[in-house]
């Protein structure tokens, strides 16, 4: 399931990053990786911004970001 399908709260665990769209291109999923979202790495959904949209801040080990909400559709995920 893709990032941003979690509640806030959620946790789970990096599967992948992956073109959510055409829209994405290699710069930017390479931007994902490098920022910390690799295979087996810990996410947790903090909180979603106005109308429970974009921003999303996502914990990835001890840093905090905040993501587009096609940044987070990037993301795949499995629950933890």
């Amino acid at each position: 399931m893709p990032l941003s399908s979690l509640p806030d709260g959620g946790e789970a665990v990096v599967v992948r990053v992956t073109p959510a769209s055409a829209a994405v291109d290699a710069s930017t999923l390479r931007r994902l990786e490098e920022l910390g979202f690799i295979d087996g790495e810990p996410v947790r959904v903090i909180r979603r911004g106005p109308g429970g949209r974009e921003p999303i801040a996502v914990r990835v080990g001890d840093t905090l970001f905040a993501l587009r909400l096609l940044e987070a559709q990037c993301i795949e995920v499995t629950a933890a």
